[in-house]
């Protein structure tokens, strides 16, 4: 099998388009299902922000109708009306809130689903290249990325436009020449805008990178925690983690400077806009006052004077939301490039249109000229020729790396023969189904994976509308019932992760239970009985014999003594079957498989 990728920034720091309408129309998809949920949210947040405008104007109509002159005539019922805004903005912000979030978490429900199903359609090949701690980051941080720009993005960015919009009317119907003074630094800000967030959406690329780097190195280091102990390696994955770790602190700690930045320019240049406010729009309302402004059009008052500053600081809120929304959305746009390339992975065993669907299977099994590689350039079989009739029970032995695990992952359609064709009961496998392929033909691996959940749910995992009688009568047929007495909750014992309460004759035990609920027209063993002591192998091999019962078995054989009940033995040697007989044939033959009998058993024979 060839050694995963892990791909760390090299795959993951691919630099896209700073706003990808492509990617945006695609999260669409996901998200037109729920929009009556942000269309709400959008007119919630259109009430609110026409609330929002109102206040100040409330505040400088008190000023210059009842402040200014010193009287209460009507100030009561204006004071009332703004509590009244102020409440109403304060409660359509939450409802506008809790709208988009709905919409968001929804989509967001819809896209991981959609990655998982992709994720359980892909082939072995894909995941033997890419590691496991990357596609966990495509479901997880990607997605959450994402999460942050439905909750604070697309429907609060245009919301926020169109709250820029109406101050600016609002500036300018109020004294065109102050608003033109307070424009003035809209367009450093502009600039420093612009120049800051090309930063900002490269140490958030480089930042995502290490996320997934780190997500991948965690994954390997804890599967593989028990040999990292045994072989006291510790101090040296601690450094290796350090090294990463301290690339993610790194990265993170560059974006936050960058978005502190581009928020400290945008609170100075906010600080300056309102000094300019009260250099220019306070000597207006003193020459107002005093009388040097004569027309209605040059008259300033102290309320407008303060409508201005709000409006202004109002204005400028917004566009410090704006450059933080545009760090969300670069973040978002980087996740969703990976989230969609795992989504486009073209990866996949081809299944027919009309796909072959024989009615009953009787077991044959043909291997014509079929050769494969992992690697193209590196062939693991190289023209590979046997038949095994209905019912007939096949062996195959072989030094480690000869092949005979490939045999078994091409019958079942893990991988793709690269030449030649296998048949099923004359019948090229690829023109079945694979499901249909899969339930006709059993396997049981050397280890065992085992789910979280009870014992039960774990036997049913093949037909999961098999009873729990006939389950029970399956895994009593196996033994597996002496197992079972020994936990307090019987068939309803957790089964803990990896199985790590059962030994290993148990996992296998469970397995071969899986199998005979299943009841396929063919077996195929992955030597089940080669981790485990020799008592426990007297149990399997009388499970592996009720198994065998009248189904066509093909089982990999590391124990040589296991072979020899068995109809025909395959000997494989460099990707090659280099003999094939009975086991007392080939031991007169005295080649390939009589030198492994005595690399095993030395001077002994099995039968001794």
């Amino acid at each position: 099998m060839p050694p995963v990728q892990h791909h760390g920034a090299e795959a993951d720091g691919r630099l896209g388009r700073a706003l990808d309408f492509g990617l945006l129309k695609r999260l669409w998809v996901y998200l037109r299902p729920h929009q009556r949920w942000m269309w709400r949210g959008f007119i919630y947040l259109l009430i609110g922000s026409a609330l929002r405008l109102l206040g100040p104007y409330l505040i400088k109509t008190l000023i210059d109708q009842n402040l200014t002159p010193r009287t209460l005539d009507g100030f009561y019922p204006l004071l009332s009306v703004f509590m009244v805004v102020v409440v109403g903005e304060a409660l359509l912000r939450r409802l506008q809130m809790v709208a988009v979030d709905t919409a968001g978490q929804n989509a967001l429900l819809d896209l991981r689903l959609a990655l998982f199903r992709k994720l359980q359609q892909l082939p072995v090949s894909y995941f033997d290249r890419t590691s496991t701690g990357r596609l966990i980051g495509r479901v997880t941080t990607d997605v959450e990325a994402l999460n942050e720009m439905f909750a604070t993005g697309v429907v609060t960015i245009l919301g926020d436009f169109l709250f820029l919009s109406a101050t600016l009317v609002i500036l300018f119907n109020l004294d065109w020449r102050l608003t033109l003074v307070s424009l003035i630094v809209v367009p450093i800000l502009l600039f420093v805008t612009t120049l800051i967030r090309l930063r900002v959406r490269k140490a958030y690329i480089a930042m995502r990178a290490r996320l997934s780097q780190m997500n991948a190195y965690l994954h390997e280091q804890i599967s593989g925690m028990s040999v990292v102990q045994q072989f006291n390696r510790q101090a040296k994955m601690v450094g290796g983690y350090q090294e990463i770790n301290g690339g993610v602190r790194d990265a993170q700690l560059a974006s936050v400077r960058w978005e502190t930045g581009l928020s400290t320019a945008v609170e100075l240049l906010s600080s300056f806009t309102v000094a300019l406010i009260l250099w220019y729009g306070g000597g207006l309302v003193v020459e107002t006052q005093l009388g040097a402004n004569t027309t209605a059009d040059s008259a300033l008052t102290l309320g407008v004077l303060f409508a201005f500053v709000d409006y202004m600081q109002k204005f400028f809120h917004p566009l410090n939301e704006l450059s933080l929304k545009y760090t969300v959305l670069q973040n978002a746009m980087t996740a969703s490039h990976r989230i969609f390339g795992l989504l486009d992975a073209d990866d996949h065993l081809p299944v027919p249109e009309q796909p072959n669907r024989p009615r009953q299977v009787s077991g044959e099994i043909t291997f014509e000229n079929v050769s494969f590689g992992y690697d193209p350039k590196f062939p693991v079989l190289k023209n590979v020729n046997f038949d095994v009739k209905p019912g007939q029970k096949v062996a195959l032995v072989g030094a480690t790396g000869a092949g005979k695990s490939t045999v078994l992952k091409l019958l079942t359609r893990l991988y793709d023969v690269t030449g030649g064709r296998i048949l099923l009961d004359g019948i090229d496998i690829r023109e079945l189904d694979p499901t249909d392929l899969r339930r006709h033909i059993g396997l049981v691996p050397q280890d065992v994976f085992l789910f979280e959940g009870d014992i039960l749910e774990n036997i049913r995992l093949g037909k999961p509308e098999v009873s729990t009688a006939d389950v029970q009568e399956a895994a009593r047929r196996l033994h597996l019932d002496r197992m079972v007495e020994r936990f307090a909750s019987g068939w309803e014992e957790p089964v803990l992760e990896r199985g790590r309460n059962l030994s290993a004759g148990e996992k296998q035990l469970l397995s071969f239970a899986r199998v005979m609920v299943a009841s396929p027209s063919v077996l195929v063993l992955d030597e089940a009985t080669s981790n485990v002591d020799s008592n426990t192998e007297k149990v399997l091999q009388e499970a592996v014999h009720e198994l065998m019962e009248g189904r066509t078995s093909i089982a990999i054989a590391h124990r040589l003594s296991t072979v020899r009940d068995v109809d025909s033995i395959l000997v494989f040697h460099k990707g090659e079957i280099v003999e094939q007989g009975s086991h007392e044939e080939l031991l007169q033959a005295d080649g390939v498989y009589a030198r492994l009998v005595r690399l095993q058993y030395g001077s002994q024979t099995m039968d001794s």
